[in-house]
């Protein structure tokens, strides 16, 4: 068995640099030269700072944040009215089914509803404007 020590463990630099090389993909650019490693492929820089791309993720925040927002009030108003109203959450709504088990099961279907809108939304809004911007690097 190892012996534990508080000792720092053997690092390597490249670690405490975040200059690690590419793994899988090829050798990579060479870390010990200091001229720029050659550029392949599109140039992600440019596309962030691009109309285009800050529109599309304009767009995105527009709906992710309210509707995370919306739905995080709604499950904090569940958790609150199962911690403090008990005797509201424990009204029968019919036969053995309660508040409680009402409201925990809209939280299952508000689920699947805001996954459903985000479908849509993401096939009618986002989806063609990444495709415009894929269009606009490939060229």
């Amino acid at each position: 068995m190892p012996e534990l020590t508080n000792e720092p463990h053997a690092r390597n630099a490249m670690e405490d640099t975040g200059q690690l090389p590419i793994m899988f993909g090829g050798p990579g650019p060479s870390l010990l030269r200091d001229e720029p490693a050659e550029r392949t492929g599109p140039d992600y820089e440019a596309i962030q700072r691009s109309p285009e791309f800050t529109g599309l993720r304009s767009r995105l925040r527009r709906f992710i944040f309210p509707v995370s927002l919306l739905f995080f009030a709604w499950y904090l108003a569940f958790v609150l009215l199962a911690a403090y109203a008990h005797e509201f959450m424990s009204t029968r709504v019919f036969g053995s089914v309660n508040v409680a088990m009402l409201l925990g099961l809209a939280q299952f279907a508000s689920t699947v509803l805001i996954t459903a809108a985000y479908l849509r939304f993401a096939n009618r809004r986002l989806d063609p404007q990444v495709a415009a911007i894929r269009r606009s690097v490939d060229r």
